[in-house]
């Protein structure tokens, strides 16, 4: 089970007018991604997917030719089944013989970024192929399935006062789900326009469906806690990157004053920064995202922090379909876990990248039963929208 060969793509889905949104990001015109295959010796096909960033739409030329031209060539003749050392070899980089040596990390510089979305990616597709050549879903290798089917929440939610009521009960009654989410912040400007939004939002779903909101991390913490004050009647589930993850104090102050629970991590990189968020009481949930935190194998070590500090995991999972089905096999296996993020937006790289049909039933999503990810490449698609691997 070596390694024969790994090949990335840029994909980028243009996605049609009716459907686009606007949010702090923007006109939301693509969705795009880096997918990387992973082949080995005896005909194994694994599937990977790294981000550059937390949104759906940007350049991936940089991140699919690192994956190309510096990344590949590394796993060529490893064994697929080391998950955990060719992880440990691509993150200490030269430095790798030294920290097996003394027992600790050596990191090589630049770390995080696009080094670790590519790390991501390998090591998302190499617990495919674990998965494929033992005949067992990847859940079964990371710890087991505490349920058969996860709840999940619809993630969207940028409409105006006038409107968002409408699309949130729109989700409801998608999938019969019973939390929404919906997006807040620099997008509407002042706070108090988000509010209004808010408790419109709150006034047409009723009382029993969970409401949480997201910033994208575009407050200060001044204006977050404005916010927080100006919806405290609201009983947010909980409030999602309040200010930039460059300010883990900052996140901190929001938390210790507000009345909502803070979650965040979609845009953090590796355990220790989930350590740090926890020790600086930062956050009550933790959303690392697969295909840029660092992989599945990243992701459950972040999910026994959580557990170890008695907080909650929650997987970020707007995302294509590789980094998807990992976060539905970490939320399986995890003990911290309790839903699944399913994107409402426009989402091509979950719904048509793949041959399977993900639907929520409920406010259900069933957990993969097949070998390894679970899930089965057209390749078709890929073929119509991957742009030139060395791009």
């Amino acid at each position: 089970m070596r390694i024969k060969s790994a090949r990335a793509w840029w994909v980028r889905v243009p996605i049609e007018t009716s459907r686009q949104h606007r949010s702090d990001f923007g006109q939301v015109r693509t969705f795009d991604a880096a997918i990387l295959r992973i082949e080995t010796d005896d005909g194994l096909v694994g599937w990977g997917e790294g981000k550059n960033a937390a949104g759906s739409a940007g350049d991936y030329g940089a991140l699919v030719h690192m994956l190309n031209h510096e990344v590949a060539p590394q796993l060529i003749g490893k064994h697929a089944g080391d998950i955990g050392v060719i992880w440990e070899m691509l993150y200490n980089g030269v430095r790798s013989g030294l920290a097996v040596r003394e027992g600790h990390v050596m990191p090589q510089m630049a770390r995080r970024g696009a080094a670790v979305a590519a790390i991501s990616a390998v090591d998302i597709a190499l617990w495919d192929i674990l998965g494929k050549s033992l005949g067992v879903p990847v859940w079964q290798l990371i710890g087991g399935r505490k349920l058969d089917r996860m709840p999940a929440y619809a993630s969207g939610g940028w409409a105006g006062a006038d409107a968002i009521g409408e699309q949130l009960r729109s989700y409801i009654d998608h999938g019969g789900f019973k939390a929404v989410k919906m997006r807040v912040g620099a997008m509407d400007g002042a706070p108090h326009v988000s509010a209004a939004r808010v408790r419109a939002a709150r006034q047409a779903i009723g009382p029993d469906v969970e409401l949480m909101v997201d910033a994208h991390g575009t407050y200060t913490v001044a204006g977050a806690r404005r916010f927080v004050e100006l919806v405290r009647d609201c009983d947010l589930a909980w409030f999602e990157e309040p200010v930039t993850a460059d300010d883990k104090a900052g996140i901190a102050e929001v938390r210790a004053s507000a009345n909502v629970p803070i979650a965040t991590g979609e845009s953090e990189a590796t355990r220790y920064a989930f350590r740090d968020l926890a020790m600086l009481k930062a956050a009550d949930i933790f959303q690392p995202d697969p295909a840029f935190c660092g992989g599945i194998s990243e992701a459950m070590r972040i999910g026994t922090i959580a557990s170890a500090f008695n907080l909650r995991l929650a997987p970020h999972l707007w995302a294509g379909a590789p980094c998807f089905f990992a976060g539905l096999h970490i939320c399986a296996a995890s003990p911290a876990s309790f839903t699944v993020e399913y994107s409402l937006g426009a989402n091509p790289m979950i719904h048509d990248l793949v041959e399977e049909k993900i639907e929520v039933e409920d406010g259900l999503i069933s957990i993969p039963e097949k070998p390894g990810l679970g899930f089965t490449i057209s390749e078709s698609f890929l073929e119509a929208y991957a742009r030139d691997a060395a791009a």
